[in-house]
């Protein structure tokens, strides 16, 4: 066909006011079909398309699809997670996109479960799009439709797009009763589909892509060096414009200035446990508007409702549309935890609305702390006017009278199924203010419009990382100004393990990134052995809860303690001071040392602090990580060796202006002899703090911070391993 296919893609995204697709994503889709057509070398290694959560993976591959079209393409198979619901909306996005093409009969687009047996041969001429779940039935009746009901389908040329290709596609297990690794059944059916057909290719969508790059490979030798290579290629999606992800969450609001400062609030771990099932010996539900069991989730929801009536104000007073808010709770898988959940939410509704025809003075004291909360955020520039208090009072009090606010659970495929809007495919929002509860069926590929509250508690100890990435719903296409009412409600357990989970993304990503060429680039995984010996960790193995990562002049050091007592740190911190004094070292200037006297002072410090609840100093993690880094010195002579900084009588304040503990006793000043010092050599900066009261306890202390060298590749550090 001489027909431009992705031409009229274009054509019918800009009649839709989707917009023209930017110069970044055009070589995307195009780099990633030149790909696909070269990559003939090895059937086994597909190609992936690797994009950010929430980002944009859709629109890309269907942009790919139309390319490939134009490059004699004939049919292009779809795979879907296992769900109708989000297999509809993928549906109705394909239709929407491919209308153009659809009318001018150059494609006709199939779900496999519906997929005709009578097509003529007018139709078998149009290019095929058929999308299918990753289900076994699924998959038969495209093998069916391909090799039996048309046989001569089977000899075209096929594409072959998995989306969440992490999720259920390419996967192995280890059989233990054989002792040997076997494909899953999904994958294995994609196998035959392929060896079935005469020509395809196949491409991997995924956003987390780390199960796929530790696929097994024969013959492959055990190495600490960790090289992304089971896809034959690995094409980035580029991110659009308004697109939000870890890096506002966890790098932009360690900004004061920044309305990502205040994003996060901090759920405590009884209040976790209060929202898992009833328990009246610890809270009742009565009790709603005072309990302090449930005081962030009190606190959030006023939050929710005060910032949606701010952002609705403005929109009033600009003249457009007011938009219709979200919020998530998604704490626990089961079913009984949602219902618990929806009862607590609903009763506390109910008593906001009783308070207000009772007692309005009472509920404007709620207003006001959810207004003293999100001020800090809209103030942080002057680019957002918040509407004067009494004003926001009124379309509160409008909000509760009216029933604006919609409560909805969503624990199961079908209720997601009913609760999708016809045209766009997103959870529908019913009301001005919608509250959604569920569990696992609200994470991947379900999209939700204006999400301005994010109450997320699941437990840390079994977090892995796609799954954590997968339930991140805040990521994505936000507008500036409904970010600062925006929050997000976790455990300080959690956010610090999701910030080590998008610092671990990032660095992948990098390595993906530079140059393009991931032969050359790569991730050191090491752990320690029960005989302390530094030895390279499998990444599949790693705890995500337990990792510590390395790069290139990161900082390393403890944060959010006390000191212990007089009487009991004094002789740990003579001990520290009589070894810096026979080292001989003069202060504000770096010596080398040998590591072991390095590791002897860390593990004196060690017993001077003590930890905030939330707070830990992996201090296995620390040790391993300044050995290791003291043994890859390209200097031979100074390996084993540490460059240590001291610095004595320094008074820095146990919290910072904002409340938040203080997490820099490294001047810039010190951060300056580090940069220009620690190239090869990792640094140790020791600094002799008085401990002053009333913040401190009055003893002296050493507060380390490790500086990891410029030329170090990535290294991930883990603590502990899953046997």
């Amino acid at each position: 066909m001489s027909e431009n296919f992705y031409q009229k893609l274009s054509e019918q995204r800009q009649s839709t006011g989707q917009g023209e697709d930017s110069l970044e994503l055009k070589k995307c889709i195009e780099e990633t079909v030149g790909k696909l057509l070269k990559n003939k070398s090895d059937f086994n290694k597909p190609g992936m398309l690797l994009g950010k959560v929430q980002s944009g993976k859709t629109r890309a591959y269907l942009g790919i699809i139309a390319v490939a079209f134009d490059n004699n393409y004939d049919i292009a198979i779809i795979l879907q997670k296992g769900t109708k619901a989000l297999l509809k909306q993928t549906f109705r996005r394909i239709k929407e996109d491919y209308k153009k093409l659809i009318q001018s009969d150059m494609v006709q687009v199939f779900d496999i479960m519906n997929f005709p047996d009578n097509l003529t041969g007018w139709e078998l001429q149009q290019k095929i799009v058929i999308v299918a779940k990753k289900q076994t039935d699924n998959l038969e009746r495209v093998m069916k439709a391909l090799s039996d009901t048309y046989p001569n389908l089977k000899d075209k040329k096929i594409l072959i797009v998995d989306d969440e290709a992490d999720f259920a596609s390419l996967c192995f297990r280890r059989n233990f009763q054989e002792d040997k690794i076997e494909q899953g059944k999904i994958s294995s059916q994609i196998e035959e589909l392929r060896n079935r057909v005469a020509d395809s290719d196949y491409l991997e969508v995924t956003a987390t892509p780390y199960s796929l790059y530790l696929q097994p490979d024969e013959n492959e030798e055990q190495s600490e060096l960790f090289i992304p290579k089971r896809p034959a290629f690995t094409i980035l999606v580029p991110t659009f414009k308004e697109y939000i992800g870890g890096d506002y969450y966890f790098l932009a609001s360690e900004d004061e200035n920044s309305p990502a400062h205040f994003v996060f609030n901090e759920i405590s771990t009884d209040e976790r446990d209060a929202l898992e099932k009833e328990d009246r010996r610890s809270f009742r539900i009565e009790d709603v508007l005072y309990s302090s069991k449930i005081k962030m989730l009190r606190n959030a929801i006023l939050n929710f409702i005060v910032g949606a009536c701010i952002r609705r104000i403005q929109q009033e007073k600009m003249g457009v549309q007011p938009q219709k808010y979200s919020f998530i709770i998604h704490t626990e898988r089961r079913t009984s935890s949602h219902d618990w959940q929806i009862n607590i939410v609903e009763k506390l509704e109910s008593e906001l609305v009783r308070i207000l025809q009772a007692d309005v003075s009472f509920l404007d004291k709620f207003i006001s702390v959810a207004y003293d909360n999100l001020s800090k955020s809209i103030n942080t520039n002057n680019s957002s006017i918040i509407p004067d208090i009494s004003e926001i009072k009124e379309v509160v009090y409008r909000a509760l009278k009216e029933g604006q606010l919609s409560v909805v659970k969503v624990n199961c495929k079908k209720e997601v199924e009913e609760l999708l809007d016809e045209e766009s495919g997103q959870l529908k929002l019913r009301a001005p203010l919608n509250i959604f509860v569920g569990g696992q069926i609200l994470d991947r590929g379900v999209t939700i419009e204006n999400l301005i509250g994010f109450y997320y508690g699941r437990n840390p100890k079994k977090f892995q990382q796609d799954t954590v990435l997968q339930h991140s719903r805040m990521y994505g296409k936000r507008d500036k100004d409904d970010l600062k009412v925006t929050r997000f409600y976790t455990t300080l357990d959690v956010y610090q393990i999701m910030k080590k989970i998008h610092e671990f993304d990032s660095e992948l990503r990098k390595v993906l990134e530079e140059k393009g060429n991931i032969e050359q680039q790569g991730i050191y995984f090491i752990r320690k052995d029960d005989s302390n010996k530094l030895i390279p960790c499998s990444p599949n193995k790693i705890l995500m809860s337990n990792i510590t990562t390395l790069k290139p002049r990161k900082r390393l050091l403890p944060v959010g303690f006390q000191t212990g007592f007089k009487t009991h740190v004094k002789p740990y911190i003579e001990e520290i001071d009589r070894i810096i004094s026979d080292l001989k070292i003069t202060e504000e200037k770096p010596y080398f040392i040998n590591i072991e006297d390095a590791q002897k002072i860390i593990v004196l410090i060690n017993k001077t602090l003590e930890f905030e609840k939330g707070y830990e100093w992996d201090i296995k993690a620390f040790l391993g990580s300044m050995e290791y880094l003291s043994l890859s010195d390209i200097n031979e002579k100074q390996r084993r060796k540490i460059l240590l900084l001291v610095s004595k009588d320094r008074n820095l304040s146990r919290k910072k202006t904002d409340g938040g503990f203080s997490d820099a006793p490294d001047t810039k000043t010190e951060v300056a002899i580090a940069e220009e010092n620690a190239i090869d050599t990792p640094m140790l900066m020791l600094f002799r703090e008085n401990g002053a009261e009333p913040e401190w306890r009055g003893a002296p202390f050493w507060w380390p911070v490790l500086y990891v060298p410029k030329n170090v590749k990535t290294v991930i550090f883990a603590s502990e391993t899953i046997d």
